[in-house]
């Protein structure tokens, strides 16, 4: 499963609100579907990347699903 948790971490960090990265140009409606946890595309991945001028790994990671 992939976490967005480093994402909110790097915009902390940086002192970048929501409202603010909205105002930067992303899409409320991509913000919304990163904190639900819904699939984003790489283009997505690419502009919050050179938004934030971070890598990828500041934005995302990898976490094992646990088995049930």
């Amino acid at each position: 499963m992939i976490s967005y948790e480093p994402l909110f971490a790097t915009m902390q960090a940086n002192g970048i609100s929501s409202y603010r990265l909205m105002k930067m140009g992303f899409p409320r409606s991509n913000y919304y579907a990163i904190k639900r946890g819904e699939n984003i595309n790489s283009h997505t991945i690419d502009h919050l990347c050179r938004l934030l001028k971070c890598d990828v790994c500041d934005i995302m990671h990898y976490v094992e699903d646990s088995e049930e």
